[in-house]
């Protein structure tokens, strides 16, 4: 088993309190935009921290878990588990896709936290919430349509400004530096 550096800890649990504070703060400050179907979660824009350090995927994982554990939905413990299998995903998605670029933007990264979000939540929503214990596929494509539409707000809008402003200022150096150290 290899072990992790006190910085790869330190850089995950800083990337997880972020999500789960902003996420917690939205919800506190704007009731349901962070945990609607409708969803427009200003944490998401964190998931581009996976194009440069590894320990986004734990950090964004548990950030989610714990925000999740905190929501006051009726989904909060379903959404403990498709919400964060959801970021996991798309955190070891864009981390794989981080060298692919068009128009020198990780655009392809981007859509990751759409795809693996509007697959699980939206199922999230369709069978436990709107179909109360079953599957309907065109419910699923409706809820998983709407939180599509918010992730990619998020991530188009924000995150791929926000990687611009990273690799910009040689912040991406710095967490890639601390890949070394591990």
């Amino acid at each position: 088993m290899k072990r992790r550096s006190a910085f790869y800890i330190a850089q995950a649990a800083v990337i997880a309190a972020l999500y789960a504070v902003m996420t917690m703060m939205q919800n506190v400050l704007l009731p349901g935009s962070a945990s609607m179907a409708v969803q427009f979660r200003l944490s998401e824009v964190l998931t581009v921290l996976a194009l440069y350090t590894p320990a986004a995927i734990p950090g964004l994982t548990v950030g989610c878990a714990v925000a999740n554990i905190s929501s006051l939905s009726a989904l909060g413990p379903y959404d403990l588990i498709f919400g964060s299998l959801a970021s996991f995903c798309a955190a070891v998605m864009m981390y794989a896709l981080r060298h692919v670029r068009l128009w020198k933007l990780p655009v392809l990264a981007a859509l990751m936290p759409a795809l693996a979000n509007g697959i699980f939540v939206g199922f999230e929503i369709d069978f436990f919430f709107v179909n109360q214990g079953y599957f309907h596929f065109p419910d699923f494509l409706m809820q998983g349509g709407l939180v599509v539409l918010g992730e990619l707000a998020v991530l188009f809008v924000l995150g791929l400004p926000l990687c611009r402003l990273i690799e910009r200022s040689g912040f991406d150096k710095k967490l890639r530096l601390s890949q070394a150290r591990r």
